[in-house]
């Protein structure tokens, strides 16, 4: 793998990625029954970003007390973590029911009353949710590019760009629990 240069690859696996999920939003929603309730899927996603940030705060602890396989081990654990969400998130947002924040009767129309209710917490929730959906695309070249240069052995680069990705990539994991656990009451 030394001699390969993935960079192209990974550029394009890290924009056809976001521009799919995006596409996805605003496709037509099938009339499809996976056989299963969809709706269980928020809660298994807060589950796996839950996982993740434990993963990714075992691998910074494994790492700087040179327990490297550890490391190694929790940071690829992470990222296979990481492929089911974004599959399990795809599948979700295409077949399932649209969720609004503060629509407490459920009926997918905020109106004034639902919104008063909300308050200043709506603008907390739509920040959280921002910042985690565009840091979410963001990250995933650092993490590919990270994990090409571990794999490369190329330990200075691995350390170079770790140092950005992996603060970006908690915070995602730990902001995707926090959206759930704010919306989770209007499921």
């Amino acid at each position: 793998m030394q001699n390969k240069n993935l960079t192209v690859p990974i550029a394009i696996v890290s924009v056809v990625v976001p521009l799919l999920v995006a596409i996805l939003f605003y496709m037509p929603r099938p009339n499809y029954n996976p056989g299963f309730d969809v709706r269980i899927l928020p809660l298994f996603h807060a589950i796996l970003n839950s996982a993740t940030a434990v993963l990714l705060a075992a691998s910074l602890y494994f790492v700087k007390n040179g327990q490297i396989r550890a490391h190694k081990i929790a940071n690829l654990t992470a990222v296979a973590l990481s492929a089911v969400f974004l599959l399990s998130y795809v599948t979700y947002h295409f077949i399932g029911p649209k969720t609004y924040y503060g629509d407490t009767n459920h009926d997918h129309v905020l109106d004034a009353a639902e919104k008063a209710a909300t308050g200043a917490m709506r603008y907390v929730y739509y920040f959280v949710l921002l910042t985690h959906i565009l840091l979410s695309s963001i990250i995933i070249p650092f993490v590919l590019f990270s994990l090409l240069r571990a794999f490369q052995n190329d330990v200075a680069k691995h350390r170079k760009i770790s140092k950005i990705t992996w603060p970006m990539w908690f915070y995602v994991a730990i902001t995707g629990v926090v959206v759930y656990l704010m919306i989770s009451p209007y499921y």
